[in-house]
């Protein structure tokens, strides 16, 4: 069925408001073999009328996102019952439930929040038991003069539109849609290797399977493969998948690979300390925004400048004078001086040129040391090139000091990833 999804509000095109509704509409209808066809932004006003006139004529299952709200930009309700030629009355049942919610909260009542108890005729109200602006459902073709999708108008803000989407959502489209929902998804996250050479490692023999949707998703320092089809057909591509990539999948799931990290070590009842210089804090950060992260975690230390360095980290003046700061015996050091201050069993390190000055011809902007320490073996200390913008710097930087870690966490050992061979593991990453 044709499905599509109408965002409205001028604050998701002002880029005062990121909209994560597409994603998680897409994945939860993805189960009833639903595909989003087409999105569309729109402000608010006028636009939204003439949105809505042209994807009614087209699609067969419409959402709506924004515009349920009492405010005089919330016209969603209004626009659709005048296209729809239905009238719009107030409910008195909702009007009565909005009166005390907002008693119970104490919050004031003002007229223009009755907007949110009208009702257009024959639609069906979705309660919001996490907000006031209830959703409604109209069945298609509502109005038998005027041709109409099956439409959600859902609430914007998603802690209010999710929970709508499950509970409510969900078991109405599960009538509309008929037929097996056999149609699956597998998700492979690979860091440190390029999408170009994932793709060249399993492109045709995963597309050789017949009914089989590959796809791939580039990020920095990571990249997603997609497989779409039939239960037998996706065994198949995953056999080939798992085979050709090996244990350069860290997950099969949205984990991150922080979120990766911290499962290992936890599992490992291992820890970890960090020192950064430049990344300014981003391993830290990372890893401190996973729950759970304080049973493994000890400490972090940002050290930018050299005096930093020196006071922080006990590092000898002398061989940052003889090496420079950025160099493979500074990274080696920066690292065992936060292991043995924080008596941890691993800490990753990292100094390096952010750009867009301070390179030369023996070091490139770019250039960086991730050097990894731990117990009874010596300290692996590995350079990498990525010659980037500073945040996209930091973000491959974090990402290759991370699989550093999981590669060592998985018994892979550090440094014996062959780029060219990605079942293997990974030597530097890449950025094709």
């Amino acid at each position: 069925m044709r499905t599509a999804v109408l965002n409205t509000g001028t604050e998701l095109l002002l880029g005062d408001v990121r909209d994560g509704h597409l994603s998680f509409i897409a994945r939860e209808i993805f189960s009833l073999r639903l595909r989003i066809g087409e999105q569309r932004t729109v402000p608010d006003g006028a636009a939204i009328r003439d949105a809505l006139a042209d994807l009614f004529s087209r699609a067969e299952i419409l959402f709506v996102t924004g515009g349920l709200g009492p405010t005089t930009d919330d016209i969603t309700r209004d626009i659709v019952a005048d296209l729809l030629g239905l009238e719009l009355r107030q409910d008195a049942e909702l009007l009565a439930s909005l009166q005390q919610r907002l008693k119970t909260r104490g919050i004031k009542w003002t007229a223009r929040i009755a907007r949110q108890a009208d009702v257009t005729a024959g639609a069906q109200i979705l309660p919001n038991e996490n907000g006031s602006a209830s959703g409604l459902y109209f069945r298609a073709n509502i109005n038998p003069r005027i041709r109409s999708p099956h439409l959600f108008l859902l609430p914007g803000p998603p802690r209010e539109l999710q929970p709508m989407f499950r509970e409510l959502a969900m078991p109405i489209l599960r009538s509309i849609v008929q037929g097996p929902h056999s149609l699956e998804r597998r998700l492979y996250k690979i860091a440190g290797i390029g999408e170009s050479i994932v793709e060249e490692t399993i492109g045709e023999k995963v597309l050789a399977i017949p009914g089989i949707e590959l796809g791939y998703c580039a990020r920095p320092g990571e990249v997603d493969v997609r497989i779409l089809g039939e239960p037998d057909a996706i065994e198949r591509a995953d056999t080939i998948v798992r085979r050709e990539l090996g244990l350069s999948i860290f997950s099969t799931s949205d984990e991150s690979l922080e979120e990766v990290l911290v499962k290992l070590l936890t599992e490992r009842k291992e820890t970890l300390a960090l020192a950064e210089s430049c990344t300014g804090g981003l391993l830290a950060n990372r890893i401190t925004n996973v729950p759970g992260a304080s049973k493994v975690f000890v400490a972090g230390h940002v050290v930018y400048a050299n005096e930093a360095k020196i006071n922080m980290l006990g590092i000898d003046k002398n061989l940052i004078e003889k090496h420079g700061a950025v160099s493979e015996p500074v990274a080696r050091v920066m690292a065992e001086g936060a292991r043995a201050r924080a008596r941890s069993a691993y800490a990753l390190a990292t100094t390096g040129i952010a750009g867009p000055t301070g390179g030369s011809e023996e070091k490139p902007v770019g250039t960086v040391y991730v050097a990894l320490a731990f117990a009874d073996q010596e300290t692996a200390v590995k350079r990498f090139l990525f010659p980037s913008d500073r945040e996209i710097f930091k973000e491959l930087t974090a990402q290759a000091a991370f699989e550093m870690l999981r590669t060592r966490l998985i018994g892979f050992g550090v440094g014996a990833i062959d780029l060219n061979r990605p079942g293997g593991s990974v030597n530097r990453p890449s950025h094709q």
